[in-house]
């Protein structure tokens, strides 16, 4: 029992120490995502959460704080996905279908 007890302890304060990233808003094609997280894996993540919604991506709106706001693009759209500033997006599934 005390070593269960002391690997909860162990386990709750080295998940303490990762990032936190989470949506905290998800109306229509926009997103806010609030993240402690570098900005590359904040853009992978939205990126990820978008494709999730059957969009082609996320495109980089602003960011305050640890706020990043994102708008889903869909390809028939004909719209830019903008990655984050010092960021790249990652590679199109598309391409790697053909």
């Amino acid at each position: 029992m005390k070593k269960i007890l002391l690997l909860t302890a162990l386990s709750g304060s080295l998940l303490s120490g990762c990032y936190s990233t989470q949506i905290n808003m998800s109306m229509g094609n926009m997103r806010l995502i609030t993240s402690s997280a570098n900005p590359q894996e904040v853009m992978d993540f939205a990126t990820k959460a978008c494709q999730g919604d059957f969009y082609q991506g996320a495109s980089f709106l602003s960011k305050a704080g640890k706020e990043y706001r994102f708008k889903c693009v869909k390809a028939q759209e004909n719209e830019v996905l903008i990655p984050i500033p010092g960021t790249t997006l990652g590679p199109d599934k598309k391409d790697d279908a053909k």
